[in-house]
């Protein structure tokens, strides 16, 4: 069987999707593709899938919303810009699940959560519970409580860790870039996109370029760092271009679209 179409088979889903996919360059929602996500989440949902969403963009709508042309710094302006974002955030996605009758609920975690067993346990059981009810489990960074020592310091570590925590088969992070490259695509046409990638090796850390926009923390260096850490805990884990959601039925009917970051054996 093509390595691709093994996914076909996976039920349990993390997705994560990135503030530059999540909102405009000027930190707005983008509610168009917000509502395309829904649907083919929901969808996916229907066919039987176990789907858990990591969104960012808290931070990126709070600060636009608080007149911030960039993501702030101190941490009192960062708190602030995360809980106005969270609540316009989760708001806006329970409205649009609601027209394809999908329940969502709301998981705020710090490191704290994961590195205290009782409380990882409770995460996790919290989960559980949720994903068996056939709710959507909407995961973000605690950035209104968290301090630099307690948050995680992007969302592609967050969702490789939630990927573990729930024992998931794949994570795909929907990015603003289509794939890894060899080199840098926007500066260099001649540029190759990597298909599958069984180890990710210093060679292959090399290939990471500069981050995304003004609103946003990680780059493709934290997607490989979570693609390392999926490797671990047996996840396979898919980078793809976030603009068309509709990309993650590709993805799942094992189209050969994106980077494909091999976790589990294979028989």
């Amino acid at each position: 069987m093509n390595i691709r179409e093994t996914l076909k088979h996976h039920k349990r889903i993390v997705v994560k999707i990135g503030t530059s996919t999540v909102t405009y360059p000027n930190g707005r929602i983008n509610l168009r593709r917000l509502e395309q996500l829904a649907w083919v989440l929901a969808d996916l949902k229907n066919q039987g899938k176990e789907v858990v969403l990591v969104s960012s963009g808290a931070m990126g709508v709070g600060s636009a919303a608080l007149g911030f042309d960039k993501r702030p710094t101190e941490i009192r302006f960062k708190q602030a810009a995360a809980s106005v974002g969270q609540a316009s955030l989760i708001q806006i996605y329970k409205n649009f699940f609601n027209e394809y009758n999908q329940k969502v609920a709301q998981i705020l975690l710090t490191k704290e959560d994961i590195k205290n067993d009782e409380r990882k346990n409770t995460a996790s059981r919290t989960f559980e519970t949720l994903l068996s009810m056939g709710v959507m489990p909407i995961v973000n960074n605690n950035d209104a409580v968290a301090t630099v020592q307690f948050e995680f310091s992007d969302n592609d570590s967050l969702s490789a860790v939630v990927a573990n925590l729930i024992h998931a088969d794949l994570l795909v992070l929907l990015t603003d870039i289509d794939a890894l490259y060899d080199s840098n695509p926007r500066k260099n046409a001649d540029a190759k996109r990597i298909s599958v990638v069984e180890e990710v090796t210093d060679d292959i850390m090399a290939m990471a370029g500069e981050k995304g926009s003004a609103f946003s923390v990680g780059g493709m260096e934290t997607k490989l760092i979570a693609a390392k850490m999926c490797k671990k805990t047996g996840t396979d884990m898919v980078i793809a271009l976030g603009e068309n959601p509709k990309i993650l039925h590709d993805i799942m009917d094992g189209a050969d679209v994106g980077t494909l970051f091999i976790g589990r054996e294979r028989p």
